[in-house]
């Protein structure tokens, strides 16, 4: 109950502005300014308790405290290893990343390309921290992180060995930015191995908050050069790499000197003349950096005496810096993947600049509920969370001459790094897109069933169902109302998700999940109109009293449905029992009378009716994706949160619910709503409680 209450915490906060980069969400709640004052006052430095300097914030198998690479290594703060340290010198450059013994080349990447617009680097890394003025050993960066921006605390000790950092690193030994914001991004990600592999558009997003587009460079459009280039006029960020084919060619040197599944940063697209021909060029830089391509264009390739003196001296650099020139077909034939991410962001491809309209929805997988699977489980497909965008306006310029409404979707699983630790793997994710059917437009409390995915097609999928932290793809449809169906491959796989949806025109978007209600007839009968027999045998099961209390109810009701041989019980609870008696006791005396019993046992023989509907097999229990259809057939109208909730209390492992579990989670709904009803006197959906008040009717 507490983690339910956090998200809703969560939600109420993100609703009130918390999360954008000027008022960041404080990770493990440590707040930056009130711990540096903290630190002054006491007159010591900063110890993160939270990411304490040892083995465990390195990691725990190639950098776990075993391995030779984590052997000697020491801890020392930047004035241990210089006298006069600086956070950055000179302005942050794209030469100032140098790559450590830590595999994360892509990250190192993004960090390039972050330092090519000052406004972009000042959003992660806040201006004024430095190692003179107020010095406390402490520090923070700032981070995207699926949909809000998360403002990261470290203190300054740095992994070393021999008095070098063994991490990244700037050519200049005096300057430490670099090595502390990737402890930060360690410490968001759980420990620096968790930083190990990974995709450049990653590190864009986070150091963002843009979508990106990736491109298969033998599939290249013919536009792409153009692109490039006014990626580059936008400050987007770019990187490039190559494939590797097996674990042995990853970091391996080719024979112009490229390394294979290494990520490059692109950092300049260009045009020269050379001989009364025009020859397209990229600058492209290696976070190593150094080992550069050795190919025409390279730093001491003859193509640079062959053009205008005042071109080459614009462009050509022959420092040992690991930036480089090549011409753009060679870029094609040796690089394999492309990654740009949008940051406004902005349309790349259509011949008229304009913004994107951004939205985005949180959702949650959960087994059982929400969890279908792709469309090739179609028994549980409908069940996953499903988002409504409705298309109005058609492109402005149509791009390649087609007419229709342009629009990103991103698919993003959540906190894939944190759980590498625990050996878990990334989800294969995908989704598809479906017109909505005439009948259902326009609805605002629906969740298109089964039959709906039975009688159509998708209008548009994800390119491929990946086990990648986001799938992204572009797409252009027709004006009309669409269904977004976010789901991971195999059905029954837990996992947390971002949808974000950019369209170039304005459109409307919203979760597409029935609202809460309740149609419950409640049957009003007279002693007069009951029947004879079950007045005498409540009289003979009720006492002296002619009233059942709970532990009575209990041994009638586990009597009676033993003996129910189509419905297998093991019998119903006390709880339940307890439940019962509170849903249907007018008078409060904590007691069923005789039409209050009646009431219950109507109920039941209607829900007995449902549950072998939903009871397929016979086995004696309903597989729970069959819940939410069985809840509205009893008259209950449910969202995916509150599904969710019902699924994870009453079904068992195996996401099966038996019928004393069923009785019992349809006899909570109707009291929690009907609680509800009594306590909202003025119909507006919402209470207020105070805090006697809430426990009163929390503990009911």
């Amino acid at each position: 109950m507490t983690s339910i209450a956090g998200k809703v915490a969560q939600q109420q906060a993100r609703a009130g502005g918390v999360g954008t980069n000027d008022t960041a969400v404080k990770f493990g709640d440590q707040d930056y300014k009130t711990l540096r004052s903290r630190c002054l006052q006491q007159g010591k430095l900063f110890e993160d308790d939270l990411f304490p300097a040892g083995s465990w914030a390195l990691g725990y198998q190639e950098l776990g405290p075993l391995s030779p690479k984590t052997q000697n290594l020491v801890w020392k703060r930047p004035k241990e290893l210089c006298p006069n340290p600086c956070f950055i010198i000179d302005g942050a450059t794209r030469t100032d990343i140098c790559q450590g013994i830590l595999g994360d080349c892509w990250l190192l990447a993004a960090i390039a390309s972050l330092t090519l617009d000052e406004d972009i680097l000042a959003r992660v890394v806040p201006q004024g921290q430095n190692f003179e003025e107020n010095y406390a050993g402490i520090f923070h960066f700032q981070f995207w992180q699926y949909g809000v921006w998360v403002d990261v605390v470290i203190d300054d000790r740095l992994p070393t060995r021999n008095g070098q950092l063994v991490f990244v690193h700037s050519h200049d030994c005096m300057e430490f930015w670099n090595a502390l914001l990737e402890k930060a991004y360690a410490k968001l990600n759980g420990c620096y191995e968790a930083l190990t592999g990974g995709n450049t558009t990653e590190g864009f997003e986070d150091f963002t908050g843009g979508i990106a587009e990736s491109y298969k460079l033998k599939k290249a459009p013919p536009q792409l050069f153009n692109i490039i280039q006014r990626a580059l006029k936008l400050k987007s960020l770019l990187g490039a790499s190559i494939m590797t084919t097996n674990a042995y060619d990853r970091e391996a040197e080719m024979a112009l000197k490229l390394v294979k599944g290494h990520a490059y940063s692109i950092t300049g697209a260009e045009e020269v003349h050379m001989q009364g021909r025009s020859i397209q060029l990229l600058r492209l830089r290696n976070p190593w950096g150094k080992v550069e391509w050795t190919g025409p264009w390279s730093d001491r390739s003859g193509e640079w005496d062959k053009i205008d003196p005042s071109e080459k001296a614009r462009l050509r650099s022959v420092a040992e810096d690991g930036e480089f020139w090549m011409a753009y077909p060679d870029f094609i034939q040796q690089f394999t993947d492309l990654d740009i991410c949008n940051l406004t962001p902005d349309t790349l491809t259509s011949n008229k600049l304009g913004s994107w309209n951004y939205y985005e929805f949180n959702g949650q997988w959960r087994v059982g509920s929400t969890a279908g699977g792709c469309l090739n489980n179609r028994a549980t497909f409908a069940s996953n969370p499903q988002f409504s965008i409705k298309l109005e306006e058609v492109d402005d310029n149509p791009f390649d001459g087609k007419h229709g409404c342009s629009f990103l979707v991103g698919l993003m699983q959540k906190d894939v790094r944190k759980s590498r630790r625990l050996g878990q793997d990334l989800n294969a994710i995908g989704f598809c897109i479906y017109e909505v059917p005439s009948e259902f437009q326009g609805c605002t409390d629906v969740h298109l069933g089964l039959k709906v995915f039975l009688q159509h097609q998708p209008v548009a999928n994800s390119s491929t169902f990946t086990n990648s932290r986001e799938v992204c793809d572009r797409f252009q449809l027709p004006p009309g109302e669409y269904v977004i169906i976010p789901s991971t491959f195999e059905p029954h796989k837990h996992g947390s998700f971002l949808l974000r949806v950019f369209t170039e025109k304005q459109a409307s978007t919203r979760p597409m999940a029935a609202g809460l209600s309740m149609n419950v007839v409640q049957n009003k009968i007279s002693k007069d109109d009951m029947d004879p027999q079950f007045k005498q045998l409540f009289k003979e099961i009720s006492g002296n009293d002619s009233e059942l209390s709970a532990p009575e109810l209990l041994q009638v009701l586990n009597h009676v449905l033993s003996k129910k041989t189509s419905i297998p019980s093991e019998g119903i609870t006390l709880e339940t029992c307890r439940s019962i008696v509170n849903l249907l006791d007018k008078d409060g005396n904590g007691k069923l009378s005789l039409t209050e019993f009646h009431v219950l046992w109507m109920k039941i023989q209607q829900y007995q009716k449902i549950f072998r509907s939903a009871d397929a097999d016979n086995s004696g229990a309903m597989n729970s994706h069959e819940m939410r259809e069985a809840l509205s057939q009893a008259g209950f109208q449910v969202n995916n949160a509150v599904l969710q909730v019902i699924v994870s209390r009453y079904a068992n492992s195996e996401s099966s619910v038996d019928f004393d579990s069923f009785l019992s989670a349809l006899i909570r709904v109707e009291m929690l709503f009907r609680m509800f009803e009594k306590l909202d006197m003025n119909k507006s959906g919402k209470i207020q409680l105070d805090m006697s008040q809430w426990f009163c009717v929390a503990m009911n």
